[in-house]
């Protein structure tokens, strides 16, 4: 049942040529233009990246604003979507260690204690003991975290798939696989 408090209706995704798209000659610079001007000014810059990193950073933004609307909405961060959804996609019992879920979300250990402790203190998860050893300690989703978790995730996730729907099934198959040959290379060469 979807929650009245998390249904902020999503921005309106512009059709190409319509104001705001990639190709509105009043908008933003696109990505090309930006690396046109960096060859004309810097020939011999390494401009190669602009038309793949440019729009991934845009993206990225346009990405995360729209989220933090609906979460704001729902009275919930990014970051405590992000350490509830990773827990309760781990399926029954709903629980991970500390280091597991820095693992699955990219996060520091450090960041991962202050976001258990957050969601710990506002009833979203309890620590418990763990079964590999006297220190290991599982983050366990509550009750209370368990609906919140399934309260939002439908309406983040549809408004996720509202924001790509331009795109074709297979067209979003196509860069899906893109993006994941991406990460895995950037990953390697940064060492994360």
């Amino acid at each position: 049942m979807a929650d009245p408090a998390l249904d902020v209706p999503a921005p309106d995704v512009p059709e190409p040529g319509a104001p705001g798209s990639s190709e509105d000659p009043r908008g933003v610079h696109s990505a090309a233009d930006i690396a046109t001007a960096w060859q004309r000014e810097r020939p011999g810059a390494p401009t190669e990246s602009i038309e793949i990193v440019t729009p991934i950073w845009w993206l990225g933004k346009l990405f995360a604003d729209d989220r933090d609307r609906a979460l704001r909405a729902a009275g919930i961060d990014a970051a405590t979507l992000d350490l509830l959804s990773v827990i309760r996609r781990s399926g029954p019992p709903y629980a991970l260690s500390t280091r597991e879920i820095a693992c699955r979300t990219l996060v520091t250990a450090g960041a991962i204690s202050q976001r258990v402790a957050r969601a710990e203190r506002d009833g979203l998860v309890v620590r418990r003991p763990g079964t590999t050893g006297r220190r290991s300690v599982l983050v366990c989703l509550t009750a209370e975290g368990h609906a919140l978790i399934e309260r939002s995730v439908d309406t983040v996730l549809g408004r996720e798939a509202r924001l790509v729907r331009g795109l074709s099934d297979q067209e979003r198959t196509v860069l899906a696989g893109l993006l994941v040959k991406l990460m895995a290379d950037v990953r390697r060469r940064t060492g994360r």
